[in-house]
């Protein structure tokens, strides 16, 4: 039998991440627990009890590396859109998939339901972060603040309500899956445009 890797205790934590994540992903939400995240990366129960403490301690960590993994992705796009004259909509669909194909999504309505709302704090933190990044970055003043903040706040709400219920909603109303994502585009470009962030060229 070969002898299974040591990991170091950050090299432990960020496979169990991965592992949740996949287990997010392909089995919903009620599936992430210490018993089948341990199972998927050959660890023990106890193992992931002293990384995380708890199985909500668990979906608290996934909820901050599905954040910071959703942010470091936006900002990428962000960036090549600003810089390389990218269209503003690789920013909306890369959102838009992180919560519907990333889980984002089903991962924030069952931390609402099962009443442990805190555990969203980590994907508010990181967002929060990165626009306050992405406004720097731009040079933009503390006086749009408000409205950059006010646009993300936008984007990430319809994503995260597209991936809830997008397609049967879209579907009851005789409209294509893609309308939303063009008006979120729509919708992101008026806001920033008003906060004097331009991206890439603009047709005219």
């Amino acid at each position: 039998m070969p002898r299974r890797k040591r990991l170091s205790p950050e090299e432990s934590r960020l496979a169990a991440l991965e592992a949740a994540r996949a287990q997010l992903i392909e089995a919903g939400p009620q599936s992430v627990t210490l018993k089948a995240v341990a199972a998927r990366i050959d660890r023990t129960h106890a193992n992931l009890l002293h990384h995380f403490g708890s199985a909500s301690g668990l979906q608290k960590a996934l909820a901050g590396y599905l954040a910071q993994t959703v942010c470091q992705t936006i900002a990428k796009a962000v960036r090549a859109s600003r810089e390389e004259g990218g269209s503003p909509r690789a920013v909306v669909d890369m959102t838009f998939d992180a919560f519907d194909r990333g889980g984002g999504g089903a991962l924030a309505s069952w931390m609402l339901a099962s009443g442990n709302e805190d555990a969203l704090g980590p994907v508010v933190d990181a967002i929060h972060a990165l626009v306050d990044e992405l406004a720097a970055d731009a040079g933009i003043s503390p006086a749009y603040a408000g409205a950059v903040h006010l646009s993300t706040m936008t984007l990430v709400l319809l994503a995260l309500g597209d991936a809830l219920i997008g397609e049967p909603l879209a579907d009851s109303l005789g409209l294509p899956r893609q309308a939303i994502r063009e008006r979120a585009e729509g919708l992101l470009l008026a806001s920033l445009e008003d906060a004097g962030i331009h991206y890439g060229a603009q047709e005219g």
